[in-house]
């Protein structure tokens, strides 16, 4: 898949891309809130460049602007009840493009190329103390449906965290 949105590109990751995946996933706290520690070395970043490469459900998000990948979004199965109608999101964002609108005008990208291709429900989760990213799925039209939480292996740590649902129905009558 490939995707287009005013300011970024949505495409698989490439072996060209290790540098500025290095640059954003080793940046403090954006690995934390996402549950994996960041990263220390380029080759931690190397084998997740490798892993991303092979997995057809993340994107690497492109800046038009300078062909940087700023950072990435991944399009998951439903992990709950393993529904073919039903996608979650994850995603992470270099910490020098966060709070201009970036994250969200990707996030429409993907929910208008979901919904338009049989897709009923998306998910987007969060830790609760990750206000930024609670705001963020709010913004972009999410309804909170429950409290969960999530074990993190590498960070060894569970987490609270605030699930939200946006349906094809919603979507459909917000446009």
């Amino acid at each position: 898949m490939r995707l287009e949105t005013k300011r970024t590109i949505l495409r698989p990751f490439e072996e060209k891309d290790l540098k500025d995946l290095y640059e954003y996933c080793s940046q403090k706290g954006v690995g934390e809130m996402a549950g994996w520690k960041h990263h220390k070395s380029l080759l931690s970043s190397k084998i997740v460049l490798n892993r991303n490469i092979k997995n057809s459900n993340i994107f690497a998000i492109e800046n038009r602007e300078n062909s940087k990948v700023i950072g990435h979004i991944a399009v998951n199965i439903d992990s709950e009840e393993g529904r073919d109608d039903t996608k979650e999101l994850g995603f992470v964002l270099n910490n020098n493009y966060q709070n201009k609108g970036i994250m969200s005008e990707v996030v429409y990208g993907i929910l208008e190329y979901l919904f338009s291709n049989n897709i009923e429900y998306v998910y987007a989760c969060c830790f609760q103390n990750n206000i930024p990213c609670r705001k963020l799925i709010e913004k972009c039209g999410f309804n909170f449906e429950r409290e969960g939480s999530f074990y993190s292996e590498s960070l060894n740590k569970n987490f609270k965290s605030y699930e939200y649902v946006y349906s094809k129905d919603n979507w459909t009558s917000r446009k």
